[in-house]
């Protein structure tokens, strides 16, 4: 199975070819942002296709992440992948953040769970915590950073995310301290591709994950509207 691996989430614009039969990356490329990612993201697909030496309709399905993160960085991922799903006639399929972000530790845990947290801003972050097996034991949510942490009842965590040293320097002093702290700015794109070949289409859709509204919200109505009613 071929994928081409899409993530505009967070602080990166990253893309990649996995191809599963020979269990490697045929191409992938990433560079490290907070803005920018409508205009760097097209020409990295073009090269990284190029690299890999694919058209677009040798691949099998395109994978994206979903959020949460910026709403911004999201919008521009997810058109890509779709539009190139439409064109290529391929499915879609969307990963979160956090389980992007938690897929290069589960597995090599042991019995350690893991946190997954992003950094949601005024003091909140999203998360979610999985056994070492990958299993669920706190669904993805938004939370104070207080209350992530006191959601933690299964041993000493790795944290791993943007905002994972934020979540260990308020770590209680008192509680068992977190084996890892690995606060990668982006999830790991190859992450990003396995997650997605495994991922069932019909379940796994490429739309946005929200779990909080946008902090900018529209006014309830237009400006010259409002001028009128007070003149």
């Amino acid at each position: 199975m071929l994928i081409l691996a899409i993530d505009t989430a967070l602080e990166a614009c990253a893309a990649a070819v996995l191809d599963t039969d020979a269990g490697e990356l045929l191409a992938q490329e990433q560079q490290l942002m907070k803005r920018g990612h409508a205009e760097a993201l097209m020409p990295m697909i073009a090269r990284v296709m190029q690299s890999a030496d694919l058209a677009f309709t040798a691949l099998d399905r395109i994978a994206v992440t979903v959020g949460p993160g910026s709403f911004t960085g999201l919008r521009v991922g997810i058109s890509a992948a779709r539009g190139l799903a439409l064109a290529a006639k391929r499915p879609a399929v969307g990963l979160t953040t956090l389980s992007a972000y938690a897929a290069a530790i589960v597995g090599q845990s042991g019995v350690v769970p893991v946190i997954s947290a992003v950094d949601a801003r005024h003091d909140h972050v999203y998360f979610q915590i999985v056994a070492g097996d990958g299993s669920l034991l706190v669904p993805p949510a938004v939370a104070s950073i207080d209350e992530a942490i006191a959601a933690s009842q299964f041993g000493a965590p790795h944290l791993v995310g943007n905002a994972a040293r934020i979540l260990a320097e308020r770590w209680p002093q008192d509680a068992p301290q977190p084996v890892s702290v690995d606060a990668q700015p982006a999830p790991d794109i190859s992450w990003v591709a396995w997650l997605g070949a495994a991922a069932n289409p019909d379940t796994n859709p490429a739309r946005p994950f929200y779990l909080k509204a946008p902090d900018a919200k529209p006014a309830a109505q237009p400006l010259f509207a409002a001028q009128a009613a007070t003149s």
